[in-house]
């Protein structure tokens, strides 16, 4: 047998302080009250001399008050001192209607200390208790003075039946406990698990538009020689140069994708959309039952901004979808001072008529827009509004990207 866990009391871990106090107010409460009932009944009822009276009783109570932080030490003192009063009793002369070995207040102590016993400690150990008591109990009736039945052994099924019952509420508090950790873990990774995912598809995306700005510089670096006169050998050379570089990034490239693209869905293997694909995807939208009325935009922006913001209203659109089906839409897309904003608004959803596709969400569409927003250094706002709405806007910089670089036949 162990001695417990350590010098810890029963319920230290609850965030209320009423459940933290608990244990202390019944063993304080248990031990005011069957000391002097101890001494009292021991001393009077069956004979016993005052003093031994007075030592067994606190013996008997005292100890209660340790068991709220090492209840198995509680217990070999409270046994010990059961089995010497019942041995003590044995000197005297009581009647033959008082119960023997343990009389009443020694049953209701001792169930009091099973009860934080199975609260405490495992269960090979409740079980050595247990038959440790089973046995003294059993033992002492051989030397009964006035014959035996079934009450002479409440201390053990009554102890037996406390220490099993907390037991069960302490496993069971555990297993909810370690579910919720375990909802929490797997949360938590389904979240990394999402937020990775994404980033390869966002990998897999920049792939093709990065692509095509390399194939253009190598286009235009093996055709310089042809449409560009009077072009020195050392210029040859180094455009040359510049086209194998290129052709080379491609190749790694390549390599790269068919390993970012070797569980990928087929539908990812097809070309990228951009900004000029919204509105196909707002008529799609539209024909599902949404109203939308969208502002499109016709600037030129590098190709990662576009499908950055292609997916943020495809996801956007998505959710109203999912949770405001036929609510008033708004999309719009604008370029200003170097920046490209997208604005979804949505209003809420029509009542009763309309019921969400989805009750709840995960967050995995926002992780996603985020991550986008993120690959080009711009900012994202989502929240409901006060009508029942909700918003979503990124701003998304058109410069200082690919845009600048990519270059042109």
């Amino acid at each position: 047998m162990t001695w417990g866990e350590g010098p810890r009391p029963l319920f230290a871990q609850s965030p209320r302080r009423w459940v933290r106090l608990l244990p202390w107010a019944l063993a304080f409460v248990l031990a005011v009250a069957l000391l002097p009932t101890t001494i009292q009944v021991l001393g009077v009822d069956y004979g016993l001399h005052g003093g031994i009276a007075s030592a067994l009783a606190v013996a008997q109570a005292a100890p209660l008050l340790l068991a709220v932080v090492y209840p198995l030490r509680a217990w070999y003192v409270v046994f010990a001192a059961d089995v010497v009063g019942a041995l003590a009793l044995l000197t005297g002369d009581f009647p033959a209607e008082r119960p023997w070995p343990f009389p009443a207040m020694e049953v209701v102590g001792f169930v009091g200390l099973s009860l934080a016993l199975g609260l405490r400690e495992t269960r090979r150990t409740l079980l050595a208790v247990w038959s440790a008591t089973a046995a003294a109990n059993v033992a002492l009736l051989f030397a009964a003075p006035h014959g035996t039945d079934a009450s002479d052994l409440l201390l053990t099924i009554l102890g037996g039946g406390a220490m099993l019952l907390s037991a069960a509420l302490r496993e069971r508090h555990e297993a909810q406990r370690r579910l919720a950790e375990q909802e929490t873990i797997s949360e938590t990774e389904r979240a990394r698990r999402t937020v990775l995912e994404e980033r390869a598809r966002i990998a897999r995306e920049l792939h093709d538009v990065v692509a095509h700005h390399m194939s253009v510089i190598t286009v235009q670096a093996n055709t310089a020689a042809y449409r560009l006169d009077d072009l020195t050998p050392a210029v040859r050379d180094e455009l040359t140069s510049i086209a194998d570089a290129a052709r080379a990034s491609l190749g790694e490239m390549r390599r790269l994708l068919s390993v970012l693209r070797s569980e990928a869905a087929p539908g990812e293997l097809a070309p990228q959309p951009d900004l000029a694909r919204i509105g196909q995807l707002v008529e799609a939208i539209t024909r599902a039952g949404v109203p939308v009325e969208f502002t499109p935009c016709e600037a030129d922006v590098p190709g990662a901004v576009g499908l950055s913001a292609y997916r943020i209203v495809q996801e956007a659109l998505a959710n109203v979808v999912r949770h405001a089906p036929h609510a008033p839409t708004r999309v719009s897309v604008a370029v200003d001072d170097g920046v490209l904003t997208v604005l979804v608004v949505n209003g809420p959803a029509p009542q009763p008529t309309a019921v969400p596709v989805e009750s709840g969400g995960t967050g995995h569409g926002l992780i996603g827009m985020r991550e986008r927003v993120r690959l080009v250094g711009g900012e994202l706002e989502t929240g409901p509004l006060p009508d029942g709405g909700y918003r979503v806007a990124a701003r998304l910089p058109v410069t200082g990207t690919d845009h600048d670089s990519g270059g042109g036949t």
